[in-house]
């Protein structure tokens, strides 16, 4: 026969000080948990969402990052009449030859200068990032001209890059024509322009860093993939854009590493701390068990009951955790992207999986500090623990 729920939550209401004060040790770490899976899921999002699975990026072979890239533009007309490109809003073929580098910018706040990703690209690049990238305020940058767009985020952070603005890299000032809003993307940490006036300046003229091919369907785009790394003439390599931005998420293992070790450490303690909770608990009921046992309870059921107060604990502190942690999300911060060497914003999010991680962390930690208590509670001679 099994003791009921209600024994439980009674004995925590009527201990509430020490449920209270075990709950909060054990919401601390999920705190902790939550808010470094809340840094992970929103670096994932920010480059994740950047990729389009129609888009084909081409690099260099052996190239890591498009800021690593770089071949000679002669290769750009065969690639323009590869099978399966779809055709942009003239009828040519949605190719776009581009240049990515480093520019360094201050900040708003004084707080110093950070690398900021500028994109040389053709005309073509903005229409094949048209449902990533949509304009807010101002025009897209000219053809021809030393004109950019920034997104808004850059516009948020960075010193004169509101529309008409001067903004000064490379060799002199360019106008500011126009903020664009990259939807969460890694976009949104991204200076746009010519790709003609980015190879003019960086001194890259004859060459482009990468390319981009629109697929017309998903077939078209693994075709064309493995039909540019397969060229051995062109020499250079394929990959879908999805998948290129999927391997930029590579530098959360940092932080990953950081937030076990974080976390276990702080786990730790809770365990200690729910552990010490349900031994106080055992001492305070111990006539109580041993009424129990007199009713007919067998042991079994005596553990069962103990762990499932201490799994409630946890329960309730992975509660308190998480809503401690709900106003930040949605909260902007950044990180430096050990790929292209610049500065990347992205928003904190708390998804479903970290809601479900975050639960069964303190479920583990509560099984775990509940069991050895529960198992002493289970073995006291009944005749002893009544005269206690």
């Amino acid at each position: 026969m099994a003791i009921p729920v209600s024994y439980n939550i009674r004995n925590m209401i009527l201990r509430k000080r020490l449920t209270l004060m075990t709950a909060l040790g054990i919401a601390l770490t999920v705190t902790t948990t939550v808010f470094l899976m809340m840094l992970l899921a929103g670096m994932r999002k920010a480059f994740v969402s950047s990729g389009d699975p129609l888009n084909v990026l081409v690099l260099r072979k052996g190239s890591t990052s498009e800021l690593t890239g770089g071949f000679t533009k002669d290769k750009m007309p065969i690639l323009r009449q590869l099978p399966g490109i779809a055709s942009d809003s003239h009828g040519q073929p949605m190719v776009s030859g581009e240049w990515v580098v480093v520019v360094v910018l201050p900040h708003k706040d004084g707080t110093g200068e950070v690398n900021v990703t500028l994109r040389g690209m053709e005309q073509d690049g903005l229409e094949l990032r048209s449902k990533k990238a949509k304009l807010v305020e101002g025009n897209w940058f000219a053809s021809g001209q030393r004109e950019v767009v920034v997104s808004s985020s850059i516009h948020n952070r960075f010193s004169h890059t509101n529309v008409g603005d001067m903004i000064d890299f490379g060799k002199g000032a360019w106008k500011v024509t126009g903020i664009f809003d990259g939807g969460g993307s890694a976009y949104d940490s991204e200076i746009w322009t010519d790709i003609n006036q980015v190879a003019n300046q960086f001194n890259r003229q004859g060459a482009v860093g990468n390319a981009y091919l629109r697929a017309t369907d998903s077939v078209a785009a693994d075709s064309l993939k493995h039909r540019v790394a397969d060229d051995q003439q062109l020499q250079i390599d394929g990959m879908l854009e999805t998948e290129y931005y999927d391997k930029q998420t590579a530098n959360g293992g940092g932080i990953r590493l950081m937030g076990f070790i974080v976390a276990l450490t702080m786990a730790i303690g809770s365990i200690f701390a729910a552990a010490n909770t349900m031994y106080a608990a055992v001492a305070y009921r111990s006539r109580e068990i041993a009424t129990l046992r007199v009713i007919g309870f067998r042991r079994g059921s005596i553990v069962t009951s103990f762990v499932f107060e201490s799994v409630l604990l946890a329960l309730l502190g992975a509660a308190i955790g998480i809503v401690l942690m709900l106003p930040f999300n949605g909260m902007s911060t950044s990180t430096s992207n050990q790929v292209t060497f610049s500065e990347v914003e992205f928003s904190m999010r708390i998804t479903l999986q970290v809601v479900i991680t975050a639960v069964v962390f303190a479920v583990a930690m509560g099984l775990i500090g509940g069991v050895a208590p529960a198992w002493g509670a289970a073995r006291r001679e009944i005749l002893a623990a009544l005269r206690d």
